[in-house]
């Protein structure tokens, strides 16, 4: 089977920068892959993209050595099963507030006897390999997003549930559970604690830590403070910088917007 090299560098300890993929078009995917990311993220819970977008995005990202992950809109078993197996080398599960909600994901993850993934990788012996099923346990990571009271409250026994390797913070969704407006990358204090809090619980439990960015400022930060799976941002919001600066400078305008981070 293919190795998950971004899932075995965050077991060696080491770090990884990846991206965010909001926009259901496989050329934009495949000039992204191309880039040279670690991982890149197809956001079916807030990007615009669907079933078969998903599909075309994902054999995109195949023509790379970049790992495939997909951000699934719920934790529902269906559609983690499926992006599975269509190929995605880990799901992403949003909001999830307790061990048993953990426990859901990786049951739907992982085959029998670890879990309760139904057989039919469709897509993934293509991508992976035809001993797939025998090493897809070892090879699929399963993220779990911290992001609510609940959540934080929980922490260390969601990290505790094995078949997690990674806990990726949300930091706008993070502000709500904190009372706060969100704005993506966030330099309150209260807020920075609380993401340095987990990451030192993930250590507890050798989880990767994990935490979207909308800029390389924040990407260095949180990668110096230790974090293993951190996002640089996303094709949408690359493309909207790049335009807005680059018109701001054609018109002699200081005032370029900021492009919040989609997370």
């Amino acid at each position: 089977m293919r190795p998950n090299t971004t899932l075995r560098a965050w077991r060696a300890g080491q770090k990884t920068i990846g991206a965010w993929l909001s926009a259901p078009s496989a050329h934009t995917t495949e000039v992204m892959a191309h880039a040279g990311f670690d991982w890149l993220c197809v956001d079916m819970q807030h990007g615009l993209i669907g079933d078969a977008d998903a599909m075309n995005m994902l054999r995109a990202i195949s023509t790379t050595e970049t790992i495939p992950f997909v951000r699934v809109p719920w934790n529902e078993p269906w559609i983690i099963m499926k992006v599975l197996d269509a190929g995605a080398y880990g799901v992403v599960v949003p909001l999830v507030n307790n061990k048993e909600e953990a426990e859901r994901a990786v049951w739907a993850a992982k085959y029998p006897p670890m879990g309760g993934r139904s057989s039919g990788p469709a897509r993934a012996t293509l991508y992976a390999g035809s001993d797939y099923q025998a090493h897809a346990n070892d090879e699929i990571a399963v993220v779990v997003m911290i992001e609510t009271p609940e959540g934080i409250a929980n922490l260390d026994e969601i990290l505790s549930v094995p078949g997690v390797d990674a806990a990726y913070v949300g930091p706008s969704d993070l502000a709500y559970a904190l009372g706060m407006q969100p704005t993506g990358d966030n330099a309150d204090p209260k807020h920075k604690q609380t993401c340095l809090d987990i990451m030192e619980a993930c250590k507890r439990h050798n989880v990767a830590p994990g935490m979207h960015t909308g800029s390389l400022e924040y990407t260095k930060m949180w990668l110096e403070a230790g974090f293993q799976m951190v996002t640089l941002g996303s094709e949408v919001g690359f493309m909207r910088a790049k335009a807005a600066s680059d018109l701001a400078a054609a018109r002699g305008d200081t005032n370029t917007p900021r492009v919040e981070p989609e997370a």
